[in-house]
């Protein structure tokens, strides 16, 4: 009974044309200056030392504020489905990520070599 209820809710919420709308959401203020403020292209590189033999692929030469870094490398790791952290002008990604990653940031306009 209490399912009946909850998905009775929920679908006031969902129009029911059955049409889906998949259209790329605007691009919010933060990533627009964010993106504004890189100047020149981002580098990513792999490395293994130093990390107990485990593959880290590092993405460096950012020239975005902290702030819009640390936003830019969550919404990475959510979207790869992986770990990492955003510090000193650079984002880490764990594992062999180089070609995820690049798709990733030209999507986002960002230049990368």
């Amino acid at each position: 009974m209490m399912m009946e209820d909850w998905r009775d809710a929920l679908k006031g919420l969902v129009p029911d044309d059955g049409v889906r709308d998949d259209r790329e959401p605007l691009q919010s203020d933060a990533d627009a200056v964010g993106q504004a403020a890189q100047k020149g292209p981002v580098h990513i590189s792999l490395e293994r030392k130093g990390r107990g033999g485990k593959t880290a692929t590092i993405i460096y030469d950012f020239t975005i504020a902290d702030a819009d870094l640390r936003n830019l490398a969550a919404e990475m790791k959510r979207a790869l489905g992986c770990g990492g952290s955003a510090r000193g002008g650079e984002i880490l990604v764990q594992g062999e990520r180089v070609a995820d990653c690049r798709r990733f940031l030209e999507a986002r306009g960002y230049k990368v070599k």
